[in-house]
Formats: C-alpha cells, structure tokens, sequence
C-alpha cells in the first residue's frame, strides 16, 4: 500500500552518494553518505527493506544510468528525473548534498518529480557509440581547420578546380615541400592527424553499422523508416533512434520537440506576450542533427536516386509521411525566406516541424513491430 512505501532521495555522484528518506508518516531525514558502490548499495537496501516497500529516485546526469540498474537488479523500483524540473524554491541559496537528497525524497513522495526514459543497456551503448563518432567528427574538423589555416599562413593555394577535402586536395598537399624543415615538419604532423581523424570517423561508422544489426527489432526498423526523410541517412537515423531510445515514450509530437529544447521560450504576464527564443533545454546531440537535416528543405521536393535507395525498404506510408513531410516544410521555408528571417531561425523552425514528422514515423514503426511480435 502507498501509505506504507518509503521514498529514498539519492544525490549520486561519482564517489559518493548522499542518502535521504521520506517516511509514510511525514518525515524526511538525511541517512548520510555513502560510498558510490554496488555493495554500499546493497548494504542500504538491506537495512531499509523489504525492497517492495520502498521507491528510490536521483538526479539525470554524467554518472549515468549505473545506479538505476543496480537498484533494479535489487528489486527496487527507481527512477531517474530530470535535473531541469526539479521544483526549486526562490530565494533558497543554499545547496548541499544532504539538502539535494530531503528535497528530492520530499518531492518524489508529493509526485512533484519529472521521470526520463532509461535506456537498457544494448540502446545505452549504441549511444555511446554514436557519440564518440560525433566526437570523432568534431576532432577531425578541428584537424582539417589545422591544416588549412597552416597553408594558408603559409601562402598556398590548391590548383584552380580542386575542392577542399577531395582526394586531389590531398595528394597536392603530400606532394607540398617546404624549404623550412619546421615548415615541412609541421606539414606532415597536420597531414598526418587528418589522414588519422578520417581512419577513426571511418571505423566508428563501420562499427555503428555492425552494432545496429545487433539491435532490437523495434529500433531497427525505427532507424529503416527514417531514412525515408530528406536529410537523413544511414548515420543520422542511427543518432536520431539511439537519442531518443523510444519514440512512442512521447505521447505527442509536441512533447518530443519539448524534449529536444526546440520549442520557443516565453516570458508571459497578463496581457503581456512575450516570446523568445527556443530553450535549448532538451538533448543537444539530437537538436544538432535534426537542425542539420533541416537545411536540406531549402531545395525544392524530389526523389532523386540516393533518397529512391534509401527507400527500397521502407514501407509505403512511411514514404508518403516523408513526401508529405518535403512539400510542407520546402513551403514553409520559402515563406519565411521571402519574410527576410534570418537562414538559421529558418533552419530551427524547419527543425521544429521536422521533428513532428520523425515523431510520426518512429511512433509507426515501433507499432508495426509490436503487433508483429503480438502475432
């Protein structure tokens, strides 16, 4: 029964972890710090038990998902909330890990506390992989900017016609000399790391395409469906899928644009209506690939023949959603062109619309798999 069950507040962090509990009978009170371990754990589930009696909750954040797993593993119901919606009182400015532990205990028993989605741990390590890709993108970016700004310090130029980047490119720049030895030197070190920045980006991508042969039927097919949108392929579908772990989690596509922090802020009194501009509160990883693939609605509708490949395997509604889905934002983005809107709040608000349509078509797909399964 409810009135029986105790709240434990836990404030994780990498070593320690600080212990409150809310009692049936109204009481809150700090049980201390212990250390961030499985069998600290263990040793508190024991001593508060029985594990049916007692709801545990902690704060989103870099320690993961670890301690959910463990708590589960003991059978005690847990759940990680959002950081972001924890209620806050104005004008308490004082924080402490004892004090985080009694508000979040307070606040899990009034119900006042916001739960994210927890990934098992398949979907937690195809995050993972996706995001050391994405950093591996940024280091080689970084590589590449070296490396140019070096030659062009230095006053070469690439024979007319050559596109930075292309394997021209780079033969011109191995077949540089400088008659400075550190010139030469620092030549071959930037030449170097680009060649190693684009092995590494190249074997995470392969290793992404195994990991996703490996995934659960449901995010296979959500990552499948995907690609039927313009401005997504192999590699944004499997970032798009692996961030958001469950499309049908959000009961709305309102509530996924809310989740990615593409929603405008507003700062509203009265008859007074102010609006700003988006919150930027939600998953970054995620807004950043779907404002990139926002970009691609600029160009008018068409199926030309890599999109057409991409959609061999992709069922036919899912292809009209995505058809649907050209039309109505390469509209919108021409009318807030001829406006004179800035290009990136176009992109953002092209962003904001596509992620009702990559709402609609992962909700699908994970139904399609479900009622196969039930079959």
């Amino acid at each position: 029964m409810k009135e029986k069950v105790r709240f434990i507040g836990l404030d994780v962090h990498a070593e320690t972890i600080a212990v409150a509990i809310a009692e049936p009978d109204g009481e809150v009170r700090s049980l201390g710090t212990i250390p961030n371990r499985s069998e600290s754990l263990r040793k508190l589930v024991r001593k508060l038990g029985p594990a049916e009696k007692l709801r545990a909750c902690y704060e989103a954040g870099p320690t993961g998902y670890v301690v959910y797993w463990q708590l589960t593993e003991l059978g005690v119901p847990c759940e990680v909330v959002a950081p972001t919606l924890v209620p806050v009182k104005a004008g308490d400015r004082v924080k402490t890990d004892r004090r985080d532990a009694e508000k979040l205990a307070r606040c899990y028993r009034s119900g006042d506390l916001t739960a994210v989605w927890v990934p098992d741990e398949g979907s937690e390590a195809l995050r993972d992989l996706v995001r050391a890709r994405e950093a591996a993108k940024q280091d080689q970016m970084r590589a590449r900017h070296r490396l140019s700004k070096f030659l062009l310090r230095s006053g070469q130029r690439p024979p007319t016609g050559v596109r930075p980047w292309t394997r021209p490119y780079l033969i011109w720049i191995a077949q540089l000399r400088f008659t400075q030895i550190a010139q030469e030197s620092t030549r071959q070190d930037y030449l170097h790391e680009v060649e190693h920045m684009r092995e590494r980006v190249a074997r995470l991508e392969q290793a992404i395409t195994e990991a996703v042969k490996l995934a659960s039927p449901a995010l296979q097919q959500v990552i499948n469906d995907l690609q039927a949108l313009r401005g997504i392929a192999d590699i944004s579908a499997v970032t798009i899928a692996a961030e958001l772990g469950q499309v049908s989690c959000f009961h709305s596509a309102r509530q996924l644009m809310g989740y990615c922090g593409a929603v405008p802020s507003e700062d509203s009194s009265g008859k007074r209506t102010r609006r700003g501009g988006i919150t930027k509160t939600g998953n970054a990883h995620l807004r950043r690939i779907v404002v990139e693939a926002a970009w691609s609605y600029r160009r008018p509708p068409c199926i030309w023949y890599g999109l057409r490949r991409r959609q061999e395997s992709i069922s036919e509604e899912a292809k009209e959603i995505a058809w649907k889905a050209q039309h109505r934002l390469h509209k919108r983005y021409m009318r807030l062109g001829a406006a004179g809107k800035d290009q990136r709040k176009i992109a953002v608000a092209i962003a904001h619309e596509l992620l009702g349509f990559i709402w609609a078509i992962g909700a699908r797909a994970e139904t399609i798999v479900r009622h196969r399964v039930a079959a």
